[in-house]
């Protein structure tokens, strides 16, 4: 749906303040895909209350998963169905999460933190210098088929029906959401160790897919932007701006983080202010001094020009003194309830 509004708003009259504004069809997909990683830290992170800082580990080995297995090295058929894939990629990230799980949550607070990070670099190093990944692991791998042979087609929906799948690269505009439910614990003399282990292995499934979708639509990855401690990072950062224990928003706040990346981006890459501002202000607005020699358009580059996560950084910091509940967490505080129960009660 996303694609064909956006085509819509970019060809009317307001093609131009459309395209400032509004993110574009790959941003969308890559706040889909990372936006259900974020989802799933905030599964553990959000209802819990345990700091996964290692999450990246899960959603690193999807999407090293996923190539590997194009690539001819895991012992499953070259054509194997993409869903298929992503599945076993959730059950991958689901062993690594029990076995990190039972030597992680016999610790809390900022142990537990800390001992996830601790195996997560272990697992960064490891996979950065093993050769059995790629020929250049530091550098990553590409899906390149087996002996370098024809590249497999990704697709997702239903294995065999042609009708009811599409296929997702970095030349498509197909978005992928990814759902899933809501486990919660009580404190009434449960075994909580079992629940947070049993939470960990649903999270951690979550994020195998969705670095499965990740890497699917790349059609490669590497450790630093799969396996990397700042991958978690990131997500945390979502979910901060999106509402912990909100589950949906860490998605709404991967839009914004991307949104505002783009907005801001270096040179205005896609669309954004800096375009935008150099398109619509004359020369001799652009060349007016403002302040000793500093002109209007070198202004626009200093304070402008490739400083998104200089301003991030500071909404982040203002989301963390002013809106802690997030983006959805301050709207469903001011609604009372969900926004869907909301909006329900108001429609009866």
């Amino acid at each position: 749906m996303y694609p064909g509004l956006y085509h819509l708003a970019v060809t009317s009259p307001v093609g131009a303040e459309a395209t400032a504004l509004l993110p574009r069809v790959e941003t969308m997909i890559a706040v889909f895909y990372f936006g259900l990683f974020a989802a799933s830290f905030d599964f553990i992170s959000g209802y819990t209350g345990y700091l996964s800082f290692g999450h990246a580990t899960f959603y690193g080995a999807g999407a090293y998963l996923v190539v590997l297995a194009a690539n001819g090295k895991l012992p499953l058929p070259y054509d194997t169905p993409f869903m298929l894939l992503i599945v076993l990629a959730g059950l991958l990230a689901v062993v690594l999460a029990l076995v990190i799980g039972a030597v992680s949550f016999r610790l809390s607070g900022v142990y537990f933190a800390m001992i996830t990070l601790g195996f997560s670099q272990v697992i960064y190093v490891f996979v950065r210098d093993w050769d059995f990944v790629s020929s250049s692991p530091r550098d990553g791998a590409a899906v390149v088929g087996p002996g370098g042979g024809e590249i497999p087609v990704f697709n997702v929906g239903v294995p065999g029906v042609d009708a009811l799948n599409l296929a997702i690269g970095q030349l498509t505009g197909d978005t992928v959401e990814g759902l899933f439910g809501l486990l919660s614990l009580s404190a009434v003399g449960y075994d909580t160790f079992r629940y947070k282990l049993a939470a960990f292995a649903i999270s951690g499934f979550f994020a195998g897919v969705a670095g499965a979708l990740f890497a699917g639509f790349r059609r490669s990855v590497a450790p630093d932007n799969s396996l990397f401690f700042l991958v978690s990072g990131d997500a945390l950062l979502a979910s901060i701006i999106g509402g912990f224990g909100t589950l949906a928003g860490p998605i709404y706040g991967r839009l914004f983080d991307e949104t505002v990346r783009e907005f801001l981006s270096k040179e205005g890459a896609g669309g954004g202010l800096l375009p935008y501002l150099r398109g619509r202000l004359s020369e001799g607005t652009l060349a007016t001094e403002l302040f000793n020699g500093l002109t209007v358009r070198e202004a626009i580059a200093t304070f402008l020009n490739g400083h998104a996560s200089l301003y991030l950084g500071l909404l982040f910091v203002a989301f963390v003194l002013f809106v802690p509940r997030g983006l959805l967490g301050t709207l469903r505080d001011r609604v009372g309830d969900t926004l869907a129960a909301a909006v329900s009660k108001r429609l009866r």
